[in-house]
Formats: structure tokens, sequence, C-alpha cells
């Protein structure tokens, strides 16, 4: 059973036999329902002009609302920092390779901006992967102040008290 209390809390009561309720607060219940495990169906429809009104959505409140909804239920955009940075000092590390044999073979002489750009490169993609790791670290935390738990049990056989001695 779901309950919308307040705007900004969902109050939702596990499976049968469970007195526990779990509350979530926050205004992602797309993100919520998934989590819990409802079934969804998709309805086709069309899309048809409003009659009357106008939507209070705009463009970028749906985009923020859906990066909202992203960052409450992910922490895959900091994984994805993190190996960016590794990636970027790859990268980095690849073109002072390219760098060093253009020196060595064809004698041209390096200006300072090659090896400039590539350090800061390099640190940059440092730093990239320093904060995508503090991120899954602070993440971790973050999801385990929601005390959600590991898992919900849709059903169970508690039910059945058959007499199974051996």
């Amino acid at each position: 059973m779901i309950e919308q209390k307040k705007r900004t809390t969902l109050e939702v009561k596990l499976p049968k036999g469970s007195n526990r309720t779990v509350t979530f607060n926050m205004d992602q219940n797309q993100g919520i329902f998934g989590w819990i495990g409802f079934r969804t169906k998709w309805l086709p429809y069309e899309n048809v002009e409003r009659v009357a009104g106008e939507t209070k959505w705009s463009f970028w409140k749906l985009f923020k609302y859906s990066l909202q909804g992203i960052m409450a239920f992910s922490t895959a955009p900091l994984a994805i920092a993190s190996v960016a940075g590794i990636l970027l000092c790859l990268v980095v590390l690849l073109m002072v390779v390219v760098i060093v044999v253009k020196t060595l073979l064809l004698g041209d002489p390096v200006g300072g901006w090659p090896s400039l750009a590539c350090m800061i490169m390099f640190m940059g993609g440092i730093q990239l992967l320093c904060i995508g790791v503090l991120g899954q670290y602070l993440a971790k935390t973050y999801l385990e102040t929601k005390h959600r738990p590991i898992y919900i049990v849709a059903e169970t056989n508690e039910d059945c008290h058959e007499d199974t001695t051996i």
C-alpha cells in the first residue's frame, strides 16, 4: 500500500504480514516505484494538444527533474567520473609517448606548450579520478543513511505451515 502523505514524503508499507514501512523523502516517485519492484506496464496513447491551460513544466524544469532522478537512484555518474579520469590519464600518457618519440626520431625541438598541456591534462585526470572515488565513498555513506532495506520480499512461504518432519 502506498500513501502520499506530503509533497515530498512517500510511505510504503512492505509486503503482507509486515508491519514495517519505509519512508522516502524526495520527489522522485518513478524511481521509488521501480526500486520497490512494482511491475511497469506501458500504455500506448496519442499525445494530443491541451484543450485549456498551459503546462507549468518547462523544458529546463523537466531536465532538472530527470537529472535529480538519475542522481537520487544511481551512483553511475560518479563511476563515470572515475573512469573518465583514468581514460584522460591514459590519453595523456599516450600523448607524452608521441611527444618523446617525435622529439627523438624526428629531432623536432618541442616547445614548452605540448609538455605543459600534458602535465595540466594529467593533473586534471588525476583530480577527476580522485573526485570520482571520493564521490563514490560519499554515495555509499548517503545510501546507508537512507535506511532502505537491502531487499524487499514479494512473497514468502511462511503461510504454509505444513508439518514436514523427516
